[in-house]
């Protein structure tokens, strides 16, 4: 048990304050976790208790050959309480692990209310605490909190509105028919192009024209009109409409008929790997489901393995590569750490995993002794190592193999090789717990 270690502040009773806090206090550190719940709700929330899921009641997939289901196994490995409470209170879900909402919640809030090193506070903070600091205060923070945390980092203001394309994995794309050439005929050949015929831009505007949309809030109504135009939006004022606009072919031939293509949907690298790529121009509010019905329609995309889908919603997160560092650590004051959707992950798991992470560095900072290295062979660490990576346009990410380490071997078969990168980041993930000691 640690001792004589000053106490943490952690600001936000969601999933990753939760789980920062839980690790925190059950290794002997005092803690005092703050959440404006009950005292004000943001626009989302509607229950006093802590780890409130507003969205799905899904926390995604459990086998190992999906990368949802490695990141449970390497939280597993690390005592989560997130995970715990919520096998503990599933329901029926095929091979996704559904909670009960009220009883994962009931189960969190009991947990951490009932620890005796846990005090709990219920305010709004608008300013950053002092002393070691954890905020975890997710995508609706407070404004006035998001002005504190921007005067202390420097920014003019957080990102509040993230409008994302689609994500897809480079090695599920069909390169018999992509090619590679630049946009525009400008620059070098840095993207890869999906090039369809008349035929194939009709059906695909037929059936994205049609596709169902995702419900919004009503306080994000005004920010989707006034912030930015989704494809379907765009594609609503004409049949021609994309064509001639992001799916103009300008400057392009495709190899394979030596002529230019009616429309071509082209995908940009989206990290240094080159291991994902996202869809140009292709912000969206269609359903999770609907997008991969849809967009696996454009010629090479057939199989795509989607990372993330594409988002537009009010988010409040950090330009992480500017701001933090490792295990999420402000770079200014590595005693202030931020975890969950506002550092920049996506996901409920992932958020978890945030928290998780910024508990045990910040521990180990306190304490004296190395953080810990989590490595981009595990999950827990890509997910970090993306959050601090510098990339032209920073988004949130979700779990999903691309953003792993490659294995230094040729493994055929996409389930076995995704079965092997799960067996080496449990590995990994058991020889870092050894030798940080974070048991």
């Amino acid at each position: 048990m640690t001792n004589n270690i000053s106490p943490v502040t952690v600001v936000g009773a969601g999933l990753a304050g939760c789980e920062a806090a839980w690790q925190l206090a059950k290794r002997g550190v005092p803690v005092r976790l703050i959440d404006m719940k009950p005292q004000k709700y943001s626009p989302a929330h509607k229950s006093p208790g802590f780890a409130e899921l507003v969205c799905s009641n899904s926390l995604k997939a459990e086998h190992l050959t999906n990368a949802s289901g490695l990141l449970k196994a390497e939280l597993r490995a690390l005592d989560s309480l997130i995970l715990s409470a919520a096998e503990a209170s599933r329901v029926p879900a095929g091979g996704a692990l559904a909670v009960d909402r009220r009883l994962f919640s009931d189960r969190i809030t009991e947990a951490v209310k009932g620890h005796p090193l846990v005090t709990f506070e219920s305010r709004v903070v608008d300013e950053l605490p002092e002393g070691p600091t954890i905020i975890a205060t997710g995508p609706l923070t407070d404004p006035a909190l998001c002005d504190a945390i921007a005067r202390r980092t420097g920014v003019q203001s957080l990102n509040f509105f993230d409008a994302a394309a689609p994500i897809v994995t480079a090695e599920s794309l069909d390169m018999d028919k992509v090619f590679r050439a630049s946009r525009y005929g400008r620059g070098t050949d840095d993207y890869l192009n999906c090039p369809m015929t008349e035929e194939e831009y009709n059906a695909f505007y037929d059936a994205l024209i049609g596709a169902e949309l995702a419900e919004l809030h009503d306080f994000e109504k005004k920010l989707v009109f006034e912030g930015c135009l989704a494809v379907e939006i765009l594609a609503s004022r004409g049949r021609q409409t994309l064509a001639f606009g992001p799916l103009k072919p300008v400057g392009l031939t495709d190899p394979r008929t030596g002529r230019t293509p009616y429309a071509v949907v082209q995908l940009r690298q989206e990290n240094a790997q080159g291991s994902l790529y996202n869809l140009v121009g292709f912000q969206t509010r269609l359903k999770w489901g609907e997008q991969k019905r849809v967009f696996s329609m454009i010629p090479g995309l057939e199989h795509a393995e989607f990372a993330r889908y594409g988002v537009m919603h009010r988010n409040t997160y950090l330009n992480g590569p500017a701001l933090l560092t490792s295990n999420y650590a402000l770079k200014s004051d590595p005693l202030t750490r931020f975890a969950g959707q506002l550092s920049g992950v996506e996901g409920y798991m992932e958020s978890t995993a945030s928290g998780l992470t910024a508990a045990l560095g910040l521990l180990c900072a306190l304490e004296g002794r190395p953080e810990p290295d989590f490595t981009g062979k595990t999950i827990i660490g890509a997910l970090a190592r993306h959050v601090m990576t510098p990339t032209p346009n920073f988004q949130p990410m979700n779990a999903n193999f691309g953003i792993l380490d490659p294995l230094p071997f040729r493994v055929r078969g996409k389930k076995n090789r995704y079965e092997k990168l799960s067996e080496t980041a449990i590995e990994t993930m058991n020889e870092v717990i050894q030798t940080y000691e974070l048991r």
